[in-house]
């Protein structure tokens, strides 16, 4: 495993073990950028729902005009390193379909390559002619 990818791996996992509370943040997720910044996020779990901290990560990103090109999601009690969900699989191929998705086995994938086949929805998207 490479450096970029321990880092990301260490301030997920510095996140969870400072602000996770085991109920409502249970998985922290990291992002770097090209110039280097480091995002982190949790999710924010809630009987109504809630985002996934990949989610809150992008959001955070786009909000900040940056773009990430790897990620990890580390879970709470020891889990480590752990995969998307296919909900935030579908967003980042939507999204980043290139953005590099750090694996529980330490490979890494692009959302392309854990959704072969898949549905883009911004491929799906129609322009109308008056905007």
């Amino acid at each position: 495993m490479d450096e970029t990818s321990k880092k990301l791996i260490d301030a997920a996992s510095d996140l969870l073990n400072s602000r996770g509370d085991g109920v409502r943040h249970t998985v922290a997720a990291a992002a770097n950028t090209k110039a280097g910044k480091v995002f982190t996020t949790l999710n924010v779990s809630h009987f109504t729902g809630g985002p996934c901290a990949e989610i809150a990560a992008l959001t955070k990103l786009i909000s900040e005009g940056e773009d990430p090109i790897r990620m990890v999601t580390v879970g709470d009690q020891g889990r480590g390193v752990i995969a998307l969900c296919g909900r935030c699989r579908q967003v980042f191929l939507d999204y980043y379909p290139d953005i590099g998705i750090i694996m529980p086995d330490g490979n890494i994938k692009t959302p392309k390559q854990l959704l072969p086949d898949a549905y883009s929805w911004f491929d799906q998207q129609v322009v109308s002619k008056s905007e």
